[in-house]
């Protein structure tokens, strides 16, 4: 007999859970810097339109696929159609990946909420600061250990009492402190030392009011794909997450409403990501103070946050906890896709299949620790950038692994197993689909069009854009 699946104990509970999921690092520390890059007020709405149509064609199908099969990644695919079962494979092995280097990366979001915890935000924002930190031999590997102890707890715990009940606890949570440090950033302003005032709200405007000057063909397909990148990488699609969250939802819950929610929910925090950060940076640092990645969150952001005085350390309290918070539902989620098609392959208890995870996590993600020192070398990639361990994962499963299974699923549903296997499951239950139209035309030929154009781009195929 089949033992029972578990599920989200409503619409609610699947909504935040995905959301968390979605709200990661990448839309607060790569969002920013394309919207300040590309535009501003550009890059926003050709976001805002990509997560309507390119977004949702994306969600919608994975989460459906989850529901349908009641499987995990690895045993969904097989389950729709056996010859596309070495789909299940990437898209499992995607989190497997990209696991070991996100707790690292947790591990220093942990370091700094830490520093302007006990005080040391001025101690924090000093040149070679972070060079030094993650070039250590323990520390990290020690703050890593950290993360991954806390993320494994919740996923142990299970769908109901750890997945669902941390999500709506931390979610709420997270928005309140994202909200509460953009108003304040709005609020700012600063005297420089060339006598210009600089304020929060002029760098509002920077980040909202379209910046055409220049705009040429080129540089507006830069930006529709810049857009589309982060889009894709945020939503965490083609890892095989929100297939094992779309299993975990009951057949009578409303799936496009959900799904919906879940694309405004990301959108919001992305938008509101860039209200917290543009305007303080353009406060203290000028046009020229953003960057992207690591170097945003762990080197100029610790910069602001020392020039506000007394009031700095608490933002920078608050802010690291806002990113603590989103690094944890990220890590959470990808740990629960990994367990999950350990269960639904081998048939083992989520005690086993967590245990096993964890022990290749430690192993590989003390790896990743070390590469940057004990471990270091660096390899040119395809598309031009210098590797370490970190960055070699990275690129593996972001830019070749990720679009391959999404342009693979868009091929499945689309042409093999047809948009109605996708259309039948949101109309469960009599729930109207009201971008049917639309999400027909998007999986069959736009969605898998604009996924080969990023997927060129991405390993360095596509230069002249």
């Amino acid at each position: 007999m089949e033992k029972k699946r578990n599920t989200f104990s409503g619409s609610l509970g699947f909504v935040l859970a995905a959301a968390g999921s979605a709200v990661g690092l990448g839309n607060i520390w790569r969002f920013p810097y394309l919207a300040a890059k590309d535009g501003g007020g550009l890059f926003l709405v050709i976001y805002l339109i990509l997560a309507l149509t390119f977004g949702y064609t994306l969600l919608v199908t994975e989460v459906s696929i989850g529901r349908k099969t009641k499987q995990s990644p690895l045993t969904a695919y097989k389950k729709l159609n056996k010859k596309w079962g070495f789909l299940g494979i990437i898209a499992s092995l995607v989190p497997v990946i990209i696991f070991p280097y996100y707790i690292t990366i947790g591990g220093w979001v942990v370091k700094y909420f830490l520093a302007f915890l006990t005080g040391k935000g001025t101690e924090a924002a000093q040149d070679g600061y972070f060079t030094g930190f993650i070039t250590s031999d323990i520390e990290p590997v020690i703050l890593m250990l950290i993360f991954l102890a806390v993320t494994a707890f919740i996923v142990f715990r299970g769908v109901n009492k750890g997945i669902e009940s941390f999500s709506k606890i931390i979610m709420p949570l997270l928005i309140l402190l994202v909200i509460g440090i953009a108003i304040f950033s709005i609020t700012i302003k600063k005297t420089g030392d060339d006598g210009i005032v600089r304020t929060g709200v002029e760098g509002l405007k920077l980040y909202l009011i379209p910046n055409l000057d220049g705009l040429t063909v080129k540089s507006f397909f830069t930006v529709l794909l810049d857009a589309m990148g982060q889009l894709f990488f945020s939503l965490s699609v083609a890892m095989g997450i929100m297939i094992a969250y779309g299993s975990y939802v009951k057949d009578d819950a409303a799936l496009n409403k959900s799904v919906g929610q879940i694309e405004i929910f990301d959108t919001v925090v992305a938008f509101l990501a860039g209200v917290m950060i543009i305007p303080a940076v353009y406060v203290f640092s000028g046009t020229e103070g953003m960057a992207q990645g690591p170097s945003l969150m762990f080197v100029s952001l610790p910069k602001v946050f020392a020039q506000m005085g007394k009031v700095g350390n608490v933002i920078g309290c608050l802010f690291f906890a806002m990113v603590l918070f989103a690094a944890f539902t990220s890590a959470v989620s990808v740990m629960e896709a990994i367990v999950a098609s350990i269960m639904d392959e081998f048939h083992t208890s989520r005690a086993k299949a967590g245990i096993i995870e964890l022990i290749i996590a430690i192993i590989v993600g003390t790896i990743v620790c070390l590469g940057y020192n004990k471990l270091y070398f660096e390899v040119k990639l395809p598309n031009g950038s210098i590797a370490q361990i970190l960055d070699i994962m990275d690129y593996i499963s972001n830019n070749i692994m990720m679009p391959i299974v999404a342009i693979g699923t868009c091929i499945l549903i689309g042409w093999i197993s047809k948009p109605q296997t996708v259309i039948e499951e949101v109309q469960k239950n009599g729930e109207k689909f009201s971008r049917k139209g639309m999400y027909v035309v998007m999986v069959k030929f736009i969605t898998p069009i604009l996924l080969f154009i990023l997927f060129l781009k991405s390993i360095g195929l596509l230069t002249f854009i």
